[in-house]
């Protein structure tokens, strides 16, 4: 667990990618890895940017991050997960919906977080055990108690589209229990919107750990749950299914999920 001096350093390092951001923005150079699945020369800069910062901090603590390869790693260990921009393709559309997100995995569990949108303005926090915070000021979920008053946002999967038709029939019964639903193309920001109130339950298939980590603790220290699609605990160090909400409307959630016959599918780095 980190003191809190090196999370102020950790979380001040994560503010200084804004005006990197911003620059990289001016000349942004769009490449596309697979299907729906873009790569920027944003994030490239953003991830080297904060990977030499971490290095110089922590040069004990290897980093995971989504355009780099990742071998070698064990449960046991101790790593630096990040996701340099979270919502790619939001950023190509100059949409504003994306985040620096970065979490801290210690040994099967995420023990801190921060997760940046530079575009609001909005940094989101938390260390496990020390509560969540929103530009410094304590968050909690929503204490909606009907699903059919909440708002439900999901995932779709995008690069994966095959599996759309089995998909769609579970968030259309979702749908017709909620009050609304938010596709919002970042599942970082999804997870810390639970997390503060704006929304009450957040799911999708296939999200890889750069994706989930640090709004895993975020959402947690704000009295929210997050599982795997099967109530378990989330893996981290694999691609996982993610039911991330408010406590009173996971066993419901979890239920239609168990109806659907939806599975989810990970693979592991390990």
């Amino acid at each position: 667990m980190l003191s809190m001096e090196k999370r102020a350093l950790v979380i001040a390092l994560v503010k200084d990618t804004k005006g990197l951001i911003l620059r990289e923005m001016r000349q942004e150079k769009v490449m596309e890895k697979g299907a729906a699945d873009y790569v920027t020369n944003v994030d490239f800069a953003v991830q080297e940017f904060v990977k030499k910062k971490l290095a110089r901090l922590f040069p004990e603590i290897p980093l995971i991050a989504e355009e780099k390869e990742n071998t070698g790693l064990r449960r046991e260990g101790i790593y630096w997960i990040l996701d340099p921009i979270d919502g790619t393709t939001n950023l190509v559309y100059d949409y504003h919906f994306s985040a620096v997100s970065l979490g801290l995995y210690e040994k099967g569990e995420i023990t801190f977080g921060v997760v940046y949108n530079p575009f609001r303005e909005e940094l989101f926090q938390a260390a496990k055990g020390e509560g969540a915070r929103l530009n410094g000021v304590p968050i909690h979920v929503a204490g909606t108690r009907r699903l059919g008053d909440a708002v439900v946002s999901f995932g779709s999967s995008p690069y994966e589209k095959g599996r759309a038709k089995d998909f769609f029939p579970l968030y259309y019964r979702i749908f017709m229990e909620c009050a609304d639903f938010r596709r919002t193309g970042s599942a970082a920001l999804d997870m810390c919107y639970v997390a503060c109130g704006r929304q009450h339950a957040y799911l999708e298939a296939t999200l890889k750990p750069w994706d989930y980590a640090a709004g895993t603790v975020i959402l947690r220290e704000a009295g929210g749950l997050v599982t795997d699609w099967k109530g378990e605990e989330p893996p981290y160090l694999d691609k996982s299914g993610i039911l991330a909400g408010a406590p009173q409307f996971m066993d419901r959630l979890l239920a239609l999920i168990g109806e659907s016959g939806c599975k989810q599918e990970g693979y592991s780095f390990l």
